[in-house]
């Protein structure tokens, strides 16, 4: 009787250990099918792309690579090999933006300029900083870090800047440098 026992008990052991192995397996199959792989629905080489509105151009977007999330819960457009917007203005002026890196949030309008940025103009101002947020709805650039500022006039730095995009308008805060009023 105790032989019997001694092989019922190496028999149930020998199945669960099996049950278990190939539960494993499935288990893993399980986890792949709720695992959603997060990845662009659409993605763009080389692109360049006017916005017009009334039939005058608004801006000139060069990428090399464009991808764009629209199937997420929060959708957004990331370019991550940089960018080179030019803004125009109502009497054609333009403002060029040079970033490493930029992501823009369709929901809120926002684009997050990060990397080396340079924001300049015609008249000769330019701004650089690491990071720079520009509000499409209102054309208005922010940041919180630190900036250079550059003008025929001087120079400026500082900590935390908004400005609208033909420089007309400029809060700055925790600001030094050398400026020259008299021109």
């Amino acid at each position: 009787m105790k032989i019997k026992y001694k092989y019922s008990s190496f028999f149930c052991f020998a199945l669960v250990l099996v049950l278990l192995t190939s539960c494993e397996s499935n288990f893993r199959e399980v986890q792949k099918m709720g695992f959603s792989e997060f990845s662009p629905s659409g993605e763009a080489d080389s692109i360049n792309l006017k916005y017009t509105d009334s039939g005058r151009i608004k801006a000139v977007l060069i990428s090399p690579k464009m991808l764009e999330f629209g199937m997420v819960e929060f959708p957004f457009t990331e370019f991550p090999k940089g960018i080179d917007l030019t803004l125009f203005d109502a009497n054609g002026k333009k403002t060029f933006v040079k970033a490493n890196y930029a992501i823009s949030y369709k929901g809120t309008d926002l684009i997050d300029l990060q990397g080396k940025v340079n924001i300049y103009n015609e008249t000769g101002e330019k701004l650089e900083t690491e990071q720079l947020y520009f509000d499409q709805k209102n054309e208005w650039f922010f940041t919180q870090r630190k900036f250079k500022f550059s003008s025929p006039k001087g120079v400026s730095y500082g900590e935390g800047i908004d400005f609208s995009k033909d420089f007309k308008k400029v809060n700055s805060q925790k600001i030094s440098g050398e400026v020259n009023e008299s021109e």
